[in-house]
């Protein structure tokens, strides 16, 4: 049976700026970087936990045709949406902005535990979560 989710999606529409981002800014490292010929297969994963990865995928080809690609392209600033976990939300929240993280949510205490929320460049919703004790 199932056992592990092992890669999830989203849509970027610059792989490079994606990687500035999610590397650059989030702190996230690159797990795969390959030229697949039809494909760029690029994934992050949080440093240290290769076993859960992002993959970070152009609309297009093999997946869709140039059709439906555009249609993602038109729809991506509504955003796909990715939540991350942290110890601490304050001082994750403080040390992105030093790294010109803009977010849409400063961190705000809820019944399941302190969030923030952000989107990239491509419009993708992203929140960062410190679980309730």
């Amino acid at each position: 049976m199932i056992n592990a989710i092992t890669h999830s999606q989203v849509y970027v529409l610059d792989q490079d700026e994606a990687v500035d981002f999610y590397v650059g800014r989030l702190g996230l490292e690159v797990t795969a970087d390959v030229d697949l010929g039809f494909m760029r297969w690029l994934t992050v994963s949080i440093p240290g936990h290769p076993e859960r990865q992002i993959l970070l995928e152009k609309p297009g080809a093999p997946a869709m045709s140039e059709e439906t690609a555009q249609q993602v392209r038109e729809l991506l600033t509504k955003g796909g949406s990715l939540i991350f976990s942290t110890d601490d939300c304050r001082k994750t929240y403080e040390t992105l902005l030093g790294r010109g993280v803009e977010f849409t949510e400063e961190p705000t205490d809820r019944p399941y535990g302190t969030d923030c929320a952000l989107r990239d460049p491509f419009g993708n919703s992203i929140r960062i979560t410190q679980p309730k004790a």
